[in-house]
């Protein structure tokens, strides 16, 4: 048994820190339903958190397999077979960490038929009484039955006591009106039953094929072989079981100090096409033993979401089921937390970044067809929030993504997504980079320019476009993939 180590004085947050996260808590609901315009008024405290935290989160996101997450023996290959078959692995696939169980959480995962082929589908986990639950979701007009559930259900309850979540892959239930919305209530009903708990205290999600109305008659018949094979080491499985056209399951895990005690934090994640998160086809999970109180939890998975899932985006289309939650056990041992800006939760705030960022980073090395994986950095912006827009402009551009997929370095077109993002931009002042290569500085292309040296840095895999815009102080980062033909090819025939 590993000793826990002696009390050290954790860091003290800078107060601009703490002030700005005190204020994001005293706006925050149950449920996170963040409007544009808040978004742009919570700018400077991203902007604060973001400068050290964002990078320190990037580095470790890169050091989890290496360090914190032994990678079981098996290639990605095998150990994350592709969610549909035929489906070639991406060149750029993570390996599943593995992931430690969380105390308090169990799992088990089954068929439920949603796929013509053999693969499991259907995902249960349960959790200990007094489990902690925050979620953002998709802001998308036709949002999803499961996602109606939870965002009422997190609403009525406050996030408290949440027991279960119950996770399906080949149908979406969106666009499914009352039918729809009937079936996860049935759902949770079957799941509360067996567990001895109300129905709100059961989340719901799904993924798939749109406009289907689930058919929760191959869900409930599973339900009790489920219940008996619950396990507290399943979460390899787990991820595997949520995926769709993703072709590597996605994990994430990690540990921090709070007040001395170890907290362990472990996340899945599925999306691979569809991915362009608004929140906050893309789901999240992630669960943790720390003792945080639901306000505190919502503040925090509020706020990372706009640093990690909401700036990677595949293709610039907004899934109806986008889904990140939250959950806290408290069965580490840990002191509850009733604060997200508690000093004493300094360690565990940078670690969950990491672990959402290495989510978010994984979506988008799994996206459609995609072979390139490729940061876009703008800075000199009006604000924060304007820098973001140009940045999601530029990693959405088709003419720029096929540019990278075709290995050529078309600065022009970087420079027409800058101006198509309708920003404030000063045109003499604009610099655009490849790596370390300038392509054009000063409004001007640089006197420098090599298009052999441009196109050498191009055939590498992963890739770093920077831009400064001249007009401000605003900074953002987003990250993207290329757009191949097989992209084509897997979303032409999604439905067979």
């Amino acid at each position: 048994m590993t000793k826990t180590p002696p009390k050290t004085p954790a860091p003290k947050a800078k107060p601009t820190k703490l002030k700005a996260l005190g204020a994001l808590e005293a706006a925050a609901k149950p449920v996170e339903a963040m409007g544009h315009a808040v978004e742009r008024a919570l700018d400077p405290l991203a902007t604060a958190l973001k400068r050290a935290g964002l990078r320190r989160a990037e580095k470790e996101s890169r050091q989890f397999a290496a360090a914190d997450a032994p990678v079981e023996a098996a290639a990605p290959a095998a150990a994350g077979a592709p969610g549909k078959p035929g489906l070639k692995v991406s060149p750029m696939a993570a390996p599943l960490p593995k992931m430690p169980p969380i105390a308090g959480v169990q799992m088990a995962i089954g068929r439920a038929g949603f796929y013509k082929h053999e693969r499991p589908d259907l995902l249960l986990m349960r959790f200990a009484k007094d489990t902690a639950c925050a979620g953002v979701f998709t802001r998308h007009g036709i949002g999803s039955a499961p996602v109606d559930w939870c965002k009422r259900q997190l609403e009525a309850s406050g996030g408290d006591n949440v027991q279960a979540l119950v996770v399906n892959a080949g149908c979406a239930n969106s666009f499914t009106g009352k039918p729809g919305a009937d079936a996860v209530r049935r759902v949770a009903g079957a799941v509360a039953k067996r567990f001895d708990c109300r129905q709100r205290d059961v989340m719901m999600a799904s993924t798939g094929v749109i406009g289907v109305v689930l058919d929760d008659g191959r869900i409930t018949p599973k339900l009790p072989d489920l219940e008996h094979r619950l396990t507290d080491d399943a979460w390899q499985d787990a991820a595997r079981a949520i995926m769709t056209t993703d072709t590597f399951a996605k994990g994430a895990t990690a540990t921090a100090k709070i007040d001395g005690r170890t907290v362990r934090i472990n996340g899945i994640a599925k999306g691979s096409g569809m991915i362009a998160p608004d929140m906050a086809t893309m789901l999240a999970f992630v669960a943790t033993d720390a003792n945080i109180a639901p306000k505190a939890l919502q503040t925090l998975v509020s706020l990372y979401t706009r640093t990690t899932f909401n700036c990677v985006t595949v293709d610039g289309d907004r899934s109806t089921n986008d889904t990140l939650m939250l959950f806290a056990t408290g069965m580490s041992g840990a002191p509850r937390i009733s604060r997200a800006g508690d000093h004493r939760l300094a360690d565990f705030r940078e670690k969950l970044e990491a672990v959402l960022l290495d989510l978010a980073l994984q979506l988008v090395k799994d996206g459609e067809g995609a072979t390139k994986f490729v940061k876009i950095n703008v800075t000199g912006a009006e604000s924060p929030a304007s820098a973001r827009k140009i940045a999601r402009t530029i990693a959405e551009s088709p003419l720029v993504k096929t540019a990278f997929a075709g290995e050529d370095a078309n600065w022009g077109r970087i420079a027409m997504a800058i101006g198509r993002a309708d920003e404030p931009v000063n045109r003499e002042k604009v610099s655009i980079k490849f790596g370390e290569l300038f392509a054009a500085h000063d409004g001007l292309v640089a006197t420098d320019y090599s298009e052999a040296k441009m196109s050498a840095y191009m055939k590498k895999q992963e890739l770093e476009v920077s831009v400064d815009v001249g007009v401000g102080r605003g900074s953002a980062s987003v990250w993207t993939c290329d757009l191949t033909k097989e992209y084509v090819a897997i979303n032409g025939d999604y439905r067979s």
